[in-house]
C-alpha cells in the first residue's frame, strides 16, 4: 500500500482519463487501446477502481468509475494494458442485519478476474468487522489491501495451433479423477521443476502413462484460485483438495512452475493432454466461497453486494443459508449470480478449452427458495445454452440441506455421481447379505434411479472410490478410518466405509491376507468395468494406492495424498495391468456400452432375454432367490442378440456370462446352456489374474469358483457352414483379438529402464 495519504490518492486519480466504457462485458478487458472495468453490485452507492504498482504491492491511484448502467458500474481507461494489476473498493451501506456489509476499507477481488496476484495473510485487517470483538455488526476501518490477492488484466491471446478436441461419446467415456500436484510430484521421470504443476501434468511420461491404461478423460480436482484456511495454517496444514473457491475464472497459482503465467500453463496442459486423445474435465466449486459466514473474511462478494451473492436467512439476514456444511450458499437465484457461473464455465469451456465440468454438491446449483427443481434456473440455463450442454455435465447430486440427496433427480443431458453403486459393490463384496437386488440393478446401469425421462445408462457415473474416502488399497486393508494427521483427534471423516481388513488392520506381510486383499481390489475393479454406466477410476487405485487409513485427506498435501510412484513394486504394476486388461475387454464388448437399459425382455426373434439373472446351479432366480438375505452367488448373462446396434439392427454383439460369488467358500456353478452357441470361453478369472489362456467349456459343465471371485465369459458360437461368418461369430472374434492385445499390452509407467 502506498505511504502517501488518501487525499494524494485522490488527486491523482482525479487527473487519471477514465471515460464511461461499457456495463459489458463484466470484469476487465483489454480491447487492444486499453481496458474497460464493469462490476455488478445493485445495492453499492460508489465504486472506486484502485491501481497498483508493477509488483502489486503500492496502491498508486484510485478512480471512481463513473457510469452505472443496469447495476453495473463500468469505466474504461485508455492507458491501462494487459499486466495492470487492480482492485476494487465498494462503498455502500454497512447494515448486516439488512444483509449488507459494505466497507471500502477493504480491497475486493474482482468476481470477473482472469488473473490473480499475491496471496492472502491471515489478519483482523480482512474482516470488515472488528474481528477481535467477536461482533460481526461492528465495523473495522483497517485497510486489508496489504493482507489480500490484486487482480490483474491478462491479454488472452495463446496459440493453439492444430488443436481438436478428443470428443469422446458419452458411452465411451471412462474417467481418471486426479488431483493436479498429487499426480506428479513424487514422478521421478518429471523434471524436478515441473512436478506437481499443468506443465507436469503434460509431460509426455505422464500423458504416456494415463493414455496406456485406457481412460479417456482425466477429472481434475478444483484448479480455480482458492483459500488457504487460516485454522489449518495455523495447525501446519493446508487446503490440498481445493474446495475454497475465491475466483472462477482464474487457475491457481500454486500448480504453475511460473506462477505469473498459469493462465498459458494450463492451455498448454490441455493442448498437450487434448493432443494424447484425452479430455479435461474440471472438478467446480459454485455452490459457496471462502468468505464463511457473518464471522468470515471479506475478499470479494461480500463487499460487492452481500445481499445478492448470497443465500441469506430471509427473517434475519444477517445469517447466512449453510446448504454447503461451509458457512455460506451462493445465490443462483439471482440472475446476475447465475450470469456469473454459467459466464465462468462458458469460458473455461471455450476459451480454456476444457471438456466437461464435475459439478461439487450439485444438489444446491438447482436448489431455488422453495427446493431442488431439476427445472430450476441454473438447470434449465445449462440445457439450452449452446456451450454448456456441448460438453460434458456431471452432478454431485448431494448436499447436507433439505431434501439434499438427488441421486437420479437431475435433468436429461447430465450425468451423476452414483454413490449406490460404490456401497453396494463394497458392500457385496465385503459379503454383507441381502444385496443380490442391489448389485443386479448397479451392475445394469442402475435404471431403479435413471431409466426416466430418456436418460441413459451412462447418466450414472459407477465409481468404487474417490478423493473423498478410502482409496480402494484402504478399503480392503482398513476397518476404521485413521485420520490423525489431520489434527481433529480423528473425529473428523465418516466412519461408515463399509470396508474390512481380513485380519490386520494395514499393512501386513501375511501372504494369504495380501493375496485375498489383492483379489477384492480385482473384484471390485472388474464389477465397475464390466457394469453398465460410466466407469471413474481414482488415480492410484490402479496400483494399489494407500492413504494409510486417511478417508479425509483434505488437508494433506503430502506423501499421505501424493502418488508414491517409487513404492509400485510387482504386485502394484500387476494390478495396474490387470485393469488395463480390464479396459481393453470392455472397449472391445459393445453389450457393456449399449445406450439402453435392460430389463430381462424376450426376444421372440432369437429366443432369449436381454439379461438372464441365474442361480448357481443354472437355474433362472425365482422370487424367492432375490429376497435370500444369505445368498452371495448370482450369475448374470447377457445376450447379446437381443441388443440393438444400430438403426434397431439386433444379433451383432457377443453374449456375455459373469459368475459372482462374495462367499469366502468354493461355489460350483453349472455353465448354462444357450442356443446359438457350444461352449463358454473363459475370459477372465480374478482368483487366476495372469492367465492367458481362453479356455472353452461345455454347457452344463460345474465350474469351481474360488471364493470371493468374478468370472467373465463369452459365448463361442456354433460354427456356420460356408464361408458367411455371422455377426455372432464376427463379434466373438473381434472379442477374442482383444483379449490376445490384452495379453501382450503392458502399462507404460516410464519408471525404470525396463518399463
Amino acid at each position: 500500500m502506498s505511504d502517501s495519504p488518501r487525499s494524494n490518492l485522490q488527486a491523482r486519480a482525479s487527473r487519471s482519463r477514465i471515460l464511461e466504457g461499457l456495463p459489458y462485458p463484466l470484469g476487465a478487458t483489454w480491447d487492444g487501446l486499453g481496458v474497460n472495468f464493469a462490476l455488478f453490485s445493485a445495492h453499492a452507492t460508489k465504486v472506486e477502481l484502485c491501481l497498483f504498482d508493477d509488483q502489486g504491492e503500492r496502491e498508486i491511484e484510485r478512480i471512481e468509475l463513473p457510469e452505472y448502467t443496469d447495476e453495473i458500474w463500468h469505466g474504461y481507461l485508455p492507458d491501462a494494458r494487459p499486466g495492470t494489476i487492480y482492485g476494487y473498493r465498494v462503498h455502500g451501506p454497512y447494515e448486516p442485519t439488512a444483509g449488507h456489509r459494505f466497507n471500502p476499507n477493504k480491497l475486493l477481488i474482482d468476481p470477473y478476474a482472469k488473473g490473480l496476484v499475491g496471496s492472502i495473510t491471515w489478519n483482523p485487517a480482512l474482516f470488515g468487522y472488528k474481528m477481535e470483538s467477536g461482533d460481526d455488526t461492528s465495523f473495522d476501518d483497517r485497510d486489508s489491501a496489504p493482507y489480500t490477492r490484486r487482480s490483474r488484466v491478462i491479454d488472452p491471446a495463446f496459440t493453439w495451433g492444430r488443436h481438436q478436441k478428443p470428443n469422446v461419446p458419452w458411452e465411451r467415456t471412462i474417467f481418471y479423477e486426479a488431483h493436479v500436484k498429487g499426480l506428479t510430484k513424487l514422478h521421478p521421470k518429471v523434471p524436478e521443476k515441473l512436478r506437481g504443476t499443468y506443465a507436469g501434468l503434460g509431460t509426455p511420461e505422464v500423458l504416456d502413462y494415463i493414455k496406456s491404461l485406457g481412460v479417456t478423460s482425466v477429472e481434475l480436482l478444483p484448479v480455480h484460485s482458492f483459500v488457504q484456511d487460516d485454522y489449518l495454517q495455523q495447525k501446519d496444514l493446508v487446503n490440498y483438495w481445493g474446495y475454497n473457491t475465491i475466483s472462477f475464472f482464474t487457475p491457481a497459482r500454486r500448480y504453475a512452475a511460473v506462477p505469473d503465467f498459469a493462465f498459458s500453463e494450463f492451455k498448454e496442459m490441455v493442448s498437450r493432454l487434448h493432443g494424447a486423445g484425452l479430455e479435461v474435465i474440471l472438478d467446480v466449486v459454485y455452490n459457496h466461497t471462502a468468505e464463511g459466514n457473518e464471522k468470515g473474511p471479506t475478499l470479494s462478494f461480500k463487499g460487492i453486494d452481500n445481499a445478492s451473492y448470497y443465500r441469506l436467512l430471509p427473517n434475519e439476514k444477517r445469517y447466512y443459508i449453510n446448504d454447503t456444511g461451509t458457512g455460506n450458499t451462493f445465490n443462483l437465484s439471482h440472475p446476475r449470480v447465475l450470469q456469473l457461473v454459467t459466464d465462468s464455465l462458458r469460458y473455461w469451456a471455450t476459451e480454456m478449452r476444457v471438456d466437461g465440468f464435475r459439478f461439487d454438491l450439485a444438489t444446491i446449483l438447482g436448489r431455488e427458495p422453495y427446493g431442488f427443481d431439476e427445472g430450476g434456473g441454473f438447470l434449465d440455463t445449462c440445457r439450452q445454452d449452446p456451450v454448456l450442454n456441448s460438453v460434458k455435465l456431471i452432478a454431485e447430486p448431494w448436499d447436507c440441506g433439505p431434501g439434499g440427496y438427488q441421486v437420479g433427480g437431475f435433468p436429461p443431458g447430465w450425468a451423476e455421481w452414483n454413490d449406490r453403486f460404490r456401497d453396494d459393490v463394497r458392500g457385496y463384496w465385503k459379503g454383507d447379505g441381502g444385496l443380490l437386488p442391489d448389485m443386479a440393478a448397479r451392475i445394469t446401469g442402475s435404471a431403479d434411479k435413471f431409466d426416466k425421462r430418456g436418460r441413459k445408462p451412462w447418466a450414472s457415473v459407477n465409481f468404487l472410490t474417490a478423493h473423498d474416502g478410502f482409496t480402494l488399497h484402504d478399503t480392503v486393508a482398513y476397518n476404521d478410518k485413521h485420520n490423525e494427521a489431520n489434527g481433529e483427534g480423528n473425529r473428523d471423516g465418516h466412519s461408515h466405509n463399509l470396508s474390512y481388513n481380513y485380519g490386520v488392520e494395514g499393512p501386513t506381510d501375511d501372504p494369504n491376507i495380501r493375496a485375498v486383499r489383492l483379489r477384492q481390489m480385482r473384484n471390485m475393479l472388474a464389477t465397475l468395468f464390466f457394469s453398465r454406466g460410466t466407469p471413474m477410476l481414482l488415480a492410484g487405485d490402479e496400483f494399489a494406492r494407500t492413504q494409510k487409513g486417511n478417508n479425509n485427506a483434505y488437508c494433506q498435501d503430502n506423501r499421505i495424498s501424493w502418488l508414491d510412484w517409487g513404492a509400485i513394486e510387482d504386485e502394484e504394476r500387476d494390478l495396474a495391468e490387470f485393469t488395463q486388461r480390464l479396459i481393453i475387454l470392455r472397449n472391445a464388448l459393445p453389450i457393456l456400452n449399449r445406450g439402453r437399459f435392460l430389463n430381462g425382455q424376450y426376444d421372440e426373434e432369437f429366443g432369449v432375454k436381454d439379461v438372464t439373472w441365474l442361480r448357481p446351479d443354472g437355474g433362472e432366480m425365482a422370487p424367492e432367490n432375490w429376497s435370500d438375505g444369505e445368498a452371495r452367488s448370482f450369475a448374470v448373462r447377457l445376450d447379446g442378440r437381443a441388443q440393438p446396434t444400430g438403426l434397431h439392427r439386433k444379433g451383432g454383439d457377443a453374449t456375455l456370462l459373469l459368475l459372482f460369488n462374495a462367499y469366502h467358500d468354493l461355489v460350483t456353478f453349472t455353465l448354462p446352456e444357450t442356443v446359438g452357441g457350444e461352449a463358454w470361453t473363459r475370459l477372465l478369472d480374478t482368483n487366476l489374474p495372469d492367465s492367458q489362456d481362453a479356455e472353452s467349456f461345455g454347457f452344463g459343465q460345474p465350474y469351481d469358483v474360488t471364493g470371493r471371485s468374478l468370472l467373465m465369459f463369452v459365448l463361442k458360437p456354433e460354427d456356420t457352414p460356408g464361408d458367411a461368418a455371422t455377426d455372432m461369430e464376427r463379434s466373438y472374434q473381434h472379442v477374442m483379438q482383444a483379449f490376445e492385445r490384452a495379453n501382450v499390452e503392458r502399462v507404460r509407467f516410464h519408471l525404470d529402464e525396463e518399463n
